[in-house]
């Protein structure tokens, strides 16, 4: 069991790995921590958010909209590769999800098809969501991928957590495709080889 690291630790540790952090407003206090507990934490999700435009997608993963309030993550990876912290605790990313997924995921083991949505993943995990139209089509850029690899390294190296603790939202819950665009399998290498 983990207990999420504090808000400075995780902006030292993002900047320690070599990222260009922005801060938005207040971000160490702005979190859905009304709504339940946040962690023990587990691991390391990624999303795509479904839009473009760096400056509207941080607006909308810090604010949210009426039918699910903000912020959306912890942190907004743009496609310059900079990431862009709009909250800290819990936050509205990975919603309910497969309790079988949640055990591989603290094993470190190989993660089973998410059929089920019985367990709360906004306590149990960091979030990042990666500006992209999620069409499959729109690109990734270099410098995201990166920033994405670093961004989840970072974290990692905090709690003493392996590549196996990163997933993607479609790995989580049944019905979702983020990200869309490069696989979970090749982002888990660049993240191993970059924690060697």
């Amino acid at each position: 069991m983990a207990p999420p690291m504090s808000a400075d630790r995780f902006l030292e540790a993002l900047k320690d790995e070599g990222l260009t952090v922005v801060e938005v407003g207040n971000w160490r206090e702005h979190n859905r921590n009304h709504k339940g507990p946040w962690g023990p934490v587990h691991g390391v999700m990624i999303h795509h958010t479904v839009t473009s435009g760096s400056a509207r997608t941080v607006e909308i993963c810090r604010d949210g909209y009426a039918s699910l309030p903000g912020p959306l993550c912890h942190g907004v990876i743009t496609k310059d590769g900079r990431v862009h912290l709009v909250g800290y605790g819990r936050a509205n990313h990975a919603g309910m999800g497969d309790d079988d997924v949640l055990r591989a995921v603290i094993a470190e083991k190989r993660l089973p098809p998410d059929n089920e949505a019985n367990t709360d993943g906004n306590r149990h995990f960091y979030g990042f969501e990666c500006e992209n139209l999620g069409d499959g089509e729109d690109p990734w850029p270099a410098a995201q991928l990166e920033a994405i690899e670093k961004a989840s390294a970072a974290l990692l190296r905090v709690h003493g957590w392996n590549a196996p603790s990163v997933i993607g939202h479609l790995e989580w819950q049944p019905g979702k495709v983020d990200p869309r665009g490069f696989t979970m399998d090749a982002m888990r290498e660049r993240i191993a080889e970059r924690l060697k």
